[in-house]
């Protein structure tokens, strides 16, 4: 197989020699060995530890704070509140919203008011205890039908529009005439509950203040450079008395895709007291800090001719934000912009409203805003293929978009393997021999999703670079690759090793990447929207080809031959047309050097111009689209409800496979997260808006026992605009999992589950409504018989 560029031509040699292959993560032994510094490992001389105090209220304004008694307790150093905070942060730029601690009133339960630095936790958490808030309590808004309609008091005083935080309504096509003009109609209500992220590892972050007014701040964060440019903001520091780093991070998963309270207020602490703070939040804090996944309450009307063709879809789409906007106005359009493939929409209207709720604040989740349409719909195309007594497969198979196309919405759709999807589900499971045929209590479903990979969308106005690499070289023989880029986990800072081995011919142990410190690297704009192998591969090629240019440049003319016959590979630079002519990359090395000067070179991505013409356009659009489709196999116990998702198949086309064993790992962790979205999770509140179980005890998710088996299902469809064709493998082969889990269920006991999550409870609630519905369909015709 050929190595290609980005546009698709051909790359100047042939056979890969590192990308591709299966290689162990770059921090892999680190982590292993407990080597790897996260930020609670951080330890610095002299350094205090600091708590949050947080509103045991979901709705109230601030009257007074007394922090008199906390100052005066020994070992306490230090004492912050809101009015030392007051400008208003959010990463998204046009909805600032947030205050690092509550200025005039609070939100949630949990909303964060005050933060103390002491000599040790234990003092700090003593001194929360001696702050006095005196509170004036307000009506709590616990569901977003009431936020909706009831703007008295607002939750935000400076919103326009009530409680509503974003309304977005797009139409494509005729809609309301295609869906009358069907064969068939479908018109149906689904729900989505909130879940949270639970990584192992909680928020952390350590600040220290120099003498020199330099501001150090390590954070378990995935946007770097956002909390680089908040801390600015919030702070009212230049930007470059600031430096962030991300130390190694256990787990984000979007969760850690905001700047947070605990970011500015060490920061803000260790410019107080001159000394290092550090502030790690407990498991409960972490599930107040949330930006888990938004509650969405849907409604689907779609119709189809009776080949199974849709002709139109029509989405409304209630959102429940949270508190705060987060990533809300984005969320907002992603609800819609997001579902217009695989398949093809001749009409297409979503109307979405995002409300503020005095709940903690929703954000992205792994596959951010999209999965929770994608559930409503994918179980709407099922209904739809039992009407027409279609074939789950077939159907997806007869609506399937194609490559190389455009949506109904705009969005540019070039390389596309779905069909290939489904091709490998449908085999991997046997369905054409099971599906419909499985003795009662079991059954396979089938659900399909497209996603990106990157965004047009910059979360800030700007024409620079999305991604910057820089690489400097050693007279070693090592390669040093500087990336902005945030690993999470998913393995990165690896790609971007495996990519500059493969452009300069160097083995593995030859390259070492520094990431994710802004004094140090070029900028990046963070892990979200599965950008980071795309966009940082993209510029480590482009950074790796200068370079190779002059190293080959400089063989080349040493060896008095066209720059066409020289390769770099396995630590070797050769000539291709004749074997005398080699020697070690290392010393190509210092020959480009001896004529070129010390050796370097920067590289970027940024994308192009992507988006229907209207507003909202540039929102969902990608320079490249994963596609998936998974099958599920149930069992479902009808005296106990229980259902139990027993295998998955998850075929993923994820351009070309960098790394095989971490996309496959990609993806088997992503079906992981929705069957445990489907099955277990549940992240709410009670009707004081107290959160219901912010514990790893209380809020279940999969152990070993609970996982299905996983079966990971490679499809490469090698995309132009990608590194060497590759494209995401992050989000996108979650969406499917819980929707085919839903389907399943209906192929093994002939029930609906259209709200989530799928407890015991409801199974036996729809296995009781259905036997109701039975029973009063074989009475009804001996009624109309008896009239006769």
């Amino acid at each position: 197989m050929s190595a290609r560029d980005r546009h698709g031509k051909e790359a100047p040699w042939g056979e890969f020699g590192v990308v591709g292959k299966p290689h162990r993560k770059i921090d892999g032994l680190a982590k292993a060995t407990g080597a790897a510094v996260y930020a609670d490992d951080i330890v610095l001389p002299g350094m205090l530890h600091a708590k949050t105090l947080r509103s045991p209220h979901a709705h109230a304004r601030i009257r007074s704070i007394d922090t008199s008694a906390a100052l005066a307790l020994p070992g306490v150093i230090a004492v912050l509140t809101g009015p030392e905070l007051p400008i208003k942060y959010g990463v998204i730029p046009w909805t600032p919203d947030e205050n690092a601690l509550a200025v005039d009133k609070v939100r949630f339960i949990g909303d964060p008011i005050a933060a103390v630095a002491a000599l040790d936790e234990d003092t700090a958490n003593a001194a929360l205890k001696k702050i006095r808030v005196e509170y004036e309590p307000l009506h709590a808004y616990l569901d977003p039908r009431e936020s909706l309609t009831r703007h008295d008091p607002k939750i935000h005083e400076d919103k326009k529009d009530g409680n509503i935080s974003k309304h977005v309504l797009l139409e494509f096509g005729a809609v309301d005439a295609e869906i009358a003009g069907s064969d068939v109609i479908v018109e149906d209500e689904y729900s989505f509950h909130g879940t949270t992220h639970a990584p192992i590892e909680p928020h952390c972050a350590v600040a220290t203040y120099s003498a020199d007014g330099v501001l150090t701040v390590w954070s378990a964060t995935q946007i770097t450079h956002y909390v680089h440019r908040a801390l600015a903001s919030v702070l009212e520091l230049p930007p470059h008395r600031i430096r962030v780093i991300q130390p190694c991070l256990g787990g984000a998963f979007g969760g850690k895709s905001d700047p947070f309270s605990l970011e500015f207020c060490v920061a803000k602490l260790a410019m107080k007291t001159g000394r290092p703070v550090k502030m790690l939040y407990t498991r409960e804090e972490v599930f107040y800090c949330h930006r888990g996944r938004h509650p969405m309450q849907m409604r689907y009307r779609s119709g189809a001719s009776k080949d199974g063709k849709l002709r139109g879809v029509d989405a409304k789409i209630l959102i429940d934000g949270g508190s705060y906007s987060s990533f809300g106005l984005v969320t907002t359009y992603y609800a819609g912009q997001l579902l217009t493939g695989p398949y093809a929409f001749p009409s297409y209207r979503f109307d979405s409203t995002r409300v503020f709720t005095n709940k903690p604040p929703c954000g992205p989740k792994r596959g951010h805003g999209s999965v929770q349409p994608r559930f409503a719909f994918e179980v709407q195309l099922d209904q739809i293929a039992e009407k027409l007594a279609l074939d789950p497969i077939e159907i997806r198979r007869t609506n399937f978009v194609g490559e190389h196309t455009t949506t109904v919405n705009g969005q540019r759709i070039t390389s596309n393997g779905f069909l290939a999807c489904l091709d490998q589900v449908e085999r991997a499971s046997a369905w054409k021999t099971r599906h419909g045929k499985l003795p009662f209590g079991r059954g396979l479903g089938v659900a399909g999703s497209m996603y990106i990979s990157g965004t047009n969308y910059p979360v800030y106005p700007n024409k620079m670079p999305q991604a910057g690499i820089q690489l400097k070289v050693d007279r070693s023989g090592l390669v040093l690759a500087f990336t902005g880029g945030n690993d999470i986990g998913q393995g990165s800072n690896s790609v971007v090793q495996y990519i500059v081995a493969e452009e300069l011919g160097l083995q593995l142990d030859q390259v070492r990447v520094v990431a994710a410190d802004t004094d140090l690297c070029p900028v990046d704009l963070g892990a979200y929207s599965s950008r980071v192998t795309f966009m940082v591969g993209n510029a480590t090629i482009d950074a790796c080809r200068k370079l190779r240019a002059q190293i080959v440049g400089a063989l080349a003319e040493h060896w008095k031959i066209d720059a066409k016959r020289v390769r770099l590979i396995h630590g070797e630079a050769i000539d291709l047309d004749d074997a005398s002519h080699h020697m070690p990359v290392i010393e190509a090395f210092h020959l480009a050097e001896e004529k070129s000067d010390t050796l370097g070179s920067t590289g970027s991505y940024n994308t192009p111009e992507l988006g229907g013409p209207y507003r909202g356009g540039t929102i969902g659009a990608s320079p490249a689209y994963s596609f998936t489709a998974h099958v599920a196999e149930v069992s479902v116990d009808v005296e106990t409800g229980r259902i139990r998702c027993e295998n998955v198949w998850i075929a993923h086309d994820c351009g070309r496979a960098l790394n095989p064993m971490l996309v496959a790992g990609q993806m088997e962790g992503s079906a992981y997260m929705g069957v445990a979205e489907a099955l277990m999770e549940n992240h709410d509140v009670n009707r004081f808006g107290l959160h219901s179980g912010p514990s790893l005890l209380d809020y279940r998710i999969p152990t070993s026992v609970d996982t299905p088996e996983l079966h990971a299902l490679i499809v490469e469809s090698l995309d132009p605009e990608g590194p060497y064709g590759a494209k995401e493998a992050g989000e996108g082969p979650l969406h499917p999992s819980i929707p085919a889990i839903a389907n399943a269920v209906f192929d093994a006991v002939g029930i609906r589950l259209k709200h989530l999550p799928f407890t015991p409870g409801k199974v036996l609630a729809a296995l009781a409504e259905r036997d109701a519905r039975a029973k009063s369909d074989a009475v009804e015709p001996t009624l109309t018989a008896r009239k006769r």
